[in-house]
């Protein structure tokens, strides 16, 4: 029998079955995805995939606690199912005793769609997009100058059971579009990128124009030393920040003293002040167009994740609260050894300052400043202070008296998203935006540009 051919909810149900341990949880992922890619006002190619992984926990009670056993594998076939259950007990039997065991989670009735077969993307998803894209590139030839890019769409559909008695279904859409605008020299580069659940709310023409307008923008050069200038950072480089800031906010390294949100003298900063700005920062899985899963899955247990924790519900929450820090992650384990309320990483980040200016307003109302495109190449410098380094890419631009001027210099930045937020003089309008250096690891997020007075170049950098 192969992969294919067997219901993904009857493998579920089948490794339970098998199970001889005392505890076990099965995740059955089914992905698929449809991808187009580009260069120079040209497809070049494009493509399907489709594939299976099992995860199966299991449990053992012992003297000393509940030992768990963790194995993934792609591809499973019926034939593979036993020894895959076989090699999760043993595992767990050679393990110790596990730090974050907990009960498993329980439910009530299992979801109407557990048994209804996996949602699949295909080249289907693309159709109003493929041929909007082709008039795109007719107008950027036309116009000078050459696109790039690629668009995927994926999607996962995850199936969760366990001993006792979740049966749990998510349907996860997730696609994505990056397009870069060069002029035919090559010494002028453009980026935009979206984040999309569908492709019907993407225009590859409004892209293109908006390009087209940094291109121009970019035909004079002027050079800038490093230094501290007031800076428009726009949602998709905000979105990289706090998505960082997201990942480093954990609660139990937080109350033991090892991150930015730890309170000198011991526990963690929950409660204090961390901007001046009404700015709320929140995760919720039923936001409107940025839909993730409503129940934990982890298919590894580490920092504030726990296997055991799989299928707690997630329901809103505010980790910062007008400008408060609210919540930090944890697993019931970790809120446990803190004291912390439970609070699982959920899959979405969106940002609200109360503002309803537009960036191009906010350059608008801008005297002398840059205006930055995106970030990339970020990379932890100091866990105590939360500091990174990056990089500018496709195009920092000068700001003189309310408009755009010329392009800049990219520069290295050293900054805190935390200390960013606390600086932070002005929020725009939220709005859906792709992180660009996080786009393949986390997609779902809303932020509104923020205007920094003093955001840190600290060097010149020759990248484009």
């Amino acid at each position: 029998m192969s992969a294919r051919s067997t219901k993904p909810h009857e493998i579920v149900e089948r490794a339970l079955e098998l199970s001889r341990a005392d505890g076990c949880v099965v995740i059955a992922d089914e992905h698929s995805t449809a991808n187009l890619r580009w260069a120079g006002n040209a497809l070049t190619t494009n493509g399907v995939t489709r594939g299976r992984t099992l995860t199966v926990v299991a449990t053992v009670d012992g003297a000393q606690g509940t030992a768990s056993g963790v194995v993934s594998r792609s591809a499973v076939t019926a034939d593979d199912l036993e020894p895959l259950v076989r090699a999760a007990e043993a595992a767990a039997r050679g393990a110790g005793p596990a730090e974050d065991a907990q009960p498993l989670v329980t439910g009530g009735a299992p979801a109407p769609e557990f048994t209804e077969a996996p949602a699949e993307t295909s080249s289907a998803v693309f159709a109003d997009f493929a041929p909007a894209l082709g008039e795109a590139f007719a107008r950027a030839r036309a116009g000078g100058r050459e696109l790039y890019g690629f668009a995927n769409h994926e999607m996962a559909s995850t199936y969760l059971g366990t001993s006792t008695g979740l049966r749990l279904r998510h349907d996860q859409p997730n696609g994505t579009l990056e397009l870069n605008a060069k002029s035919p020299d090559r010494t002028r580069s453009a980026w935009a990128g979206r984040s999309t659940r569908d492709f019907r709310d993407v225009d590859p023409a409004a892209l293109d124009a908006e390009l087209a307008v940094r291109l121009g923008w970019a035909e004079r050069r002027v050079e800038l030393p490093a230094g501290r200038y007031e800076t428009l950072l726009p949602p998709t480089a905000v979105a990289d920040l706090l998505i960082y800031q997201l990942w480093s906010a954990s609660g139990r390294d937080a109350a033991e003293g090892r991150t930015v949100f730890s309170r000198p003298g011991g526990g963690t900063r929950v409660g204090e002040k961390l901007t001046g700005l009404p700015l709320t920062l929140r995760s919720d899985p039923r936001a409107p167009g940025l839909e993730c899963a409503p129940f934990v899955i982890a298919h590894s247990s580490g920092g504030d994740q726990s296997v055991f924790d799989n299928g707690l519900p997630l329901t809103a929450t505010e980790w910062v609260r007008a400008g408060e820090l609210n919540r930090l992650t944890t697993s019931r384990h970790s809120a446990g050894l803190t004291g912390l309320p439970v609070a699982p990483g959920i899959d979405n980040l969106i940002l609200d300052g109360g503002g309803d200016r537009s960036l191009e307003e906010m350059v608008a109302g801008t005297e002398r400043g840059l205006l930055l495109t995106c970030l990339w190449y970020i990379r932890e410098v100091d866990p105590a202070t939360l500091l990174l380094t990056g990089l500018t890419r496709d195009g920092v631009y000068l700001v003189e008296n309310g408009e755009v001027t010329g392009e800049v210099n990219n520069f290295r930045f050293n900054e805190s998203p935390v200390d960013v937020l606390g600086r932070a003089t002005e929020a725009g309008r939220t709005e859906k935006t792709l992180p660009r250096e996080w786009g393949d690891w986390f997609t779902r997020a809303a932020m509104p540009a923020l205007r920094i007075p003093d955001f840190n170049m600290s060097s010149v950098s020759q990248g484009v």
